[in-house]
This record gives C-alpha cells, structure tokens and sequence, in this order.
C-alpha cells in the first residue's frame, strides 16, 4: 500500500527529475566564464561598456553555484547514476568541466575578490591534475573501442590548459611552473588525441546527432593553447599563432555542421558543448586584434564575439524554458 501523500510526491519529483542532470552542463559555466572574460577584454579592446562583462560573471559565478547545489542532491539522491555516469566511456569525461568550471571562475572573480579566486585556482589545479592523471590512467589500464574516441576526450587532459588562464595573472607562489607544466601537458596530448579521434571520425560511423556540438571541442585545444601559451610565455611568437590559426580553420570547417544543428536533430543539453570553444576562439581573436591592429583583425573579433553571444544566450534560453516545462531527462538523452 502507498503511504505516500501528493503533496510528498509533488516535493520528491523534483528531486527525481535531478537524476537526469546531466554533469555535462557545467560546460554551460565555462562558456559562461568564457563569454564574460571575452566581453571584459572587448571593454578594453574595443570600448565596448565593462558592465556587461562583468554582469556576465556574475551570471556564470551564480549559475555554477545553482548547478553544483543541483548536482550536488543528486550525487545524494540518485548515487548509482553518478557512478554510471561516471564510469561511461564518454560521459565521464565530463566530469573535467566541473574542474575546469573551478578554473576558469576564479580570472572573473579576481577583480572582486583575490583571496575566493586563489583558493579556486588552488582547488581546480589540484583536481584538474589528479583527473587528468586517472583518465590517462583508465585510458592505458583498459582497453579501449574506436567508436569512443569523440571529442568528449579532449576535455579530461587538454583541460590543464586552462590552468594557465587565471594561474599566471593570480601570481601565487609557483603558479608560472605550475602553469608551465599544465601547458606542456596539455599540448602534448593534445597531438595524439587529436589524432585518434580525427580517425574514428573518418573511419568510423559518423557521431550521432546529440554528440554532433561536441566536434567543436576540437577548436578548444587550439584557442585555448593560444591563450595559455601567451599567459606562460609572455609574447606572441610564431607558434603562438600558429595555435591561433589552426583553431581558426578548424572552426571554419566544423561551423556549418553547427548551423545545421537545428534542422536536424532536437535541442539537448549536450549542444552546451560549443559554447566554450566559441568563447575561447573570440578570446583569442580579441588578443590577436591587439596584437595586429587594423579592420581585418577587429572586424573578425567583432563577429566572433556575436556569434558567441547569440548562440550562448540562445541555449540559455532553451535550456531554461526545457528546465521549467520539466524537460530535463529529454534534454540530457
């Protein structure tokens, strides 16, 4: 017999439906972080008002702060689909955009507050390493089947580069080697897995449609390099750019396959996967533009940034309106 009132199962359901989110969605915060620090670079680089870069933060620092309190009753509520998620071949290598969430915060916070920004610096590095060092682990311990080699790699590994972004600004005691190590970590797997995962893409099944956002994952490796490589180093060298334009071709190629998403498949939280590549190629763009002063440069810069914005406050919306109409196990399978 059911001893349960509607009202208890009105409060549980909630909580159920929190079994389906995603940890994916913290690749939301980083494009959140990405698009702030690219709006408070364009205030400096293009005059455009600082105000909006730093609503922006403040909208990415409160969103991850609601989405790790939300993830935070599932890991209570629903532990055994957490494992699962965790130990998928693909799904788990999400778990690094928590980290990199930790990382990328604390260069919005830092104008706000130094002392919450080093201890996330502190925090993420640690866990950025550690999960870098299980993955590649879990990765050589087990063997693994071509079909999962997908973009979703990248981001456990090539996410110490962003290590760099805020560690070097931050100017803690041994964040340049720290930064330093995380760089050349992070470029040199960039290579192999680069590599591999351009193999299954040409010689296996091609992605299914829900995973299709994440082939601009690709970009990131590149854009975000370019940063972090000019953070550690201190100039813009020809390697530099090199990163620069490689992540500038490789954007060009994958956009119409993002434009076409619409059309062929329905909305899910995984489209939230181009939303930091995005934001990290118009960083660059920007600092490319003041490195190369002219309308080639900023004309690009400017419509980088659009896009980013246009595209990330369109899924903001979507994800939303999907959230509050309770759409949340249909958005996340």
């Amino acid at each position: 017999m059911n001893t349960t009132t509607p009202s208890e199962s009105a409060a549980a359901a909630p909580v159920e439906r929190l079994a389906y989110l995603p940890v994916a969605l913290f690749g939301s915060i980083m494009g959140l972080s990405g698009l702030a620090l690219a709006w408070r670079l364009a205030g400096q680089v293009l005059g455009v008002p600082a105000w909006i870069g730093e609503a922006l933060g403040v909208v990415a620092l409160l969103s991850f702060i609601a989405l790790a309190l939300a993830y935070g009753v599932k890991c209570v509520s629903a532990p055994a689909a957490v494992r699962a998620e965790f130990n998928h071949p693909i799904a788990g290598n999400f778990f690094a955009t928590v980290l990199i969430s930790l990382l990328l915060l604390p260069a919005v916070i830092a104008p706000w507050w130094q002392a919450l920004a080093d201890l996330l610096w502190i925090v993420g590095t640690v866990l950025m390493l550690c999960f870098a060092w299980l993955m590649v682990r879990r990765w050589t311990s087990v063997r693994q089947h071509p079909a999962h080699a997908t973009p979703a790699w990248i981001v456990p590994v090539v996410g110490t580069l962003d290590i760099p972004i805020a560690g070097i600004a931050l100017g803690l005691p041994g964040s340049h080697a720290v930064s330093a190590f995380a760089l050349a970590v992070g470029l040199w797997f960039t290579i192999p897995l680069f590599t591999l995962i351009l193999s299954r893409l040409l010689f296996e099944e091609p992605l299914p449609p829900a995973l299709q956002p994440a082939l601009l994952i690709l970009v990131a490796p590149f854009a975000v390099g370019f940063s972090a490589y000019m953070n550690v180093a201190g100039q813009a060298d020809l390697f530099a750019y090199g990163l620069f334009y490689v992540a500038l071709f490789l954007f060009a190629v994958l956009l119409p396959k993002i434009l076409m998403l619409p059309a062929c498949c329905p909305f899910k939280t995984s489209w939230w996967a181009v939303s930091f590549p995005l934001a990290a190629l118009a960083i660059a763009s920007l600092k490319v533009a003041v490195l190369q002063p002219g309308w080639p440069a900023h004309a690009l810069a400017i419509a980088l940034l659009a896009l980013c914005s246009a595209i990330i406050a369109a899924l903001a919306v979507r994800t939303l309106a999907g959230i509050a109409r309770g759409e949340l196990k249909t958005l996340a399978t």
